[in-house]
């Protein structure tokens, strides 16, 4: 340890390179439950390209484990720390290097905090779409490591959807440069996809060309309130199948709706069994609200509220974005993130609330209804061994269930530690294989990341 240290800092500010126990331990793990963490070796705040170049050619050749993070705001473990390893914080380097209006992107470092990103492109009158819930705090580089996606992502898609290109530091130290910053390109494989998603197994992201589009008009929203979650997904599909893209459809069961009122006093109807939130950005989104309203009708809705403007719309999205954390207020969670087809999306939720009664736990349920990535959340008492058992098994159920009806273990968040098992499962024998094929090619040497994805 004394010659890993030595070296690092030899071509590292002194204050890059932190060893206190009481400092590192902070920067072990994320926020998932249940996911191992080990004691690093060191925590290193690099600044420049050159001084990430410099971890990673020590690291290389003293052949010590190396775990890249960001905000840490993940839910899978995939910035957990393993024994011995360096900590590879990015999140000093956090400059919008250039804002270009003409050719509608950004290049940035991968520590930039998705809303300043956001905030920095509307005074250009344009948006960068990805936002997850925790876009105030998350970074774009843990965004592309995770390929993130977010409450607008049903119109406006996914991280992977926004990279043009990246500068990566690879495990030996040389960096490459993938895509593109042009509008279109073909050249070659497509690499730049390849470390969308990747959580830091193939290489160190440490800048990125993302593409940015026009800023859209506020959102007016509506919120409908259903007797049952199926009657809600049946309105979801028929607004699908009417040829509507909202900029946001959000759906949310009645322990979810419970909590967040407990939470945050957002005043949401507590009678409701499933809550839906439908809004659109564009020049029609009255005429499009009004007909959405009648669709809800017709699949059953209780009641339809629209919002009277974009404060009351901004304020429906807030207790959207509380989920979690009045979950978490209720106890220790876990959060899943399974993704199903849209017309199976009411087999799902069905499903999870027959879990939870099979398991005897709370569970809570909020979704992107409009590309049915659902989000189960187990709360439980961590300090009952009984319970934790019961928690573990009821997040198993619920991810053999989203496979069993055409589904993904995860649509945003992520496999990290607390999927690996079942990305097996679901890729099968022959994509594991070239998988872990394509890892070695990068990773030869299996410092980057190691125990993350398989």
């Amino acid at each position: 340890m004394s010659e890993l240290i030595d070296r690092l800092r030899a071509g590292l500010p002194a204050e890059a390179v932190v060893v206190d126990p009481a400092v590192t331990a902070a920067y072990r793990h994320d926020t998932a439950g249940f996911c191992a963490a080990g004691q690093p070796a060191a925590l290193v705040f690099p600044r420049t390209v050159e001084e990430v170049r410099h971890v990673l050619r020590t690291a290389t050749g003293l052949r010590v484990p190396v775990v890249p993070q960001g905000a840490r705001t993940g839910l899978s473990g995939g910035a957990n720390a393993v024994a011995g390893c360096i900590l590879l914080s990015l999140l000093k380097m956090d400059r919008i290097l250039e804002l270009d209006p003409v050719n509608r992107i950004a290049v940035v470092e991968p520590g930039v905090v998705n809303a300043a990103l956001s905030r920095a492109a509307e005074a250009h009158g344009l948006a960068y779409p990805p936002d997850p819930s925790s876009w105030e705090s998350c970074t774009i580089g843990g965004n592309i490591g995770t390929g993130a996606g977010g409450l607008c992502c049903v119109k406006y898609g996914v991280t992977s959807e926004y990279v043009l290109g990246l500068d990566v530091v690879l495990a030996d130290g040389r960096l490459l440069r993938t895509g593109r910053r042009t509008a279109k390109g073909v050249a070659g494989y497509d690499l730049t996809r390849l470390f969308v998603g990747s959580e830091g197994t193939l290489g160190v992201v440490v800048g990125a060309v993302l593409a940015l589009r026009p800023a859209p008009a506020p959102q007016l929203a509506l919120v409908a309130e259903f007797g049952s979650t199926g009657a809600a997904c049946a309105a979801v599909n028929a607004v699908t199948e009417a040829g509507f893209t909202p900029s946001l459809m959000e759906l949310m069961d009645s322990v979810m709706v419970r909590a967040v009122n407990r939470y945050g006093n957002m005043g949401l109807p507590e009678s409701t069994a499933a809550l839906l939130m439908v809004a659109f950005d564009g020049p029609e989104r009255l005429r499009e609200l009004a007909a959405v309203a009648e669709l809800c009708t017709a699949a059953g809705a209780t009641e339809v509220v629209p919002a009277e403007d974009q404060a009351e719309s901004e304020l429906l999205l807030q207790a959207r974005r509380l989920a979690l954390t009045a979950m978490d207020a209720l106890g220790t969670t876990m959060v899943d993130d399974v993704a199903v087809p849209r017309s199976r999306m009411a087999e799902m939720l069905a499903g999870v609330a027959a879990i939870g009664e099979r398991c005897g736990l709370t569970i809570g349920v909020c979704c992107h209804a409009g590309d049915g990535n659902t989000h189960p959340i187990v709360v439980f008492d961590a300090g009952d061994p009984e319970q934790v058992a019961r928690a573990k098994d009821s997040f198993e159920q619920i991810m053999a269930l989203g496979l069993e009806l055409g589904g993904t273990i995860t649509g945003e968040h992520g496999v990290g530690l607390l999927k690996r098992e079942w990305l097996a499962r679901e890729l099968g024998p022959v994509g594991l294989e070239l998988q872990k094929q394509m890892k070695g090619l990068f990773d030869p040497l299996g410092i980057l990341n190691p125990g993350k994805l398989f």
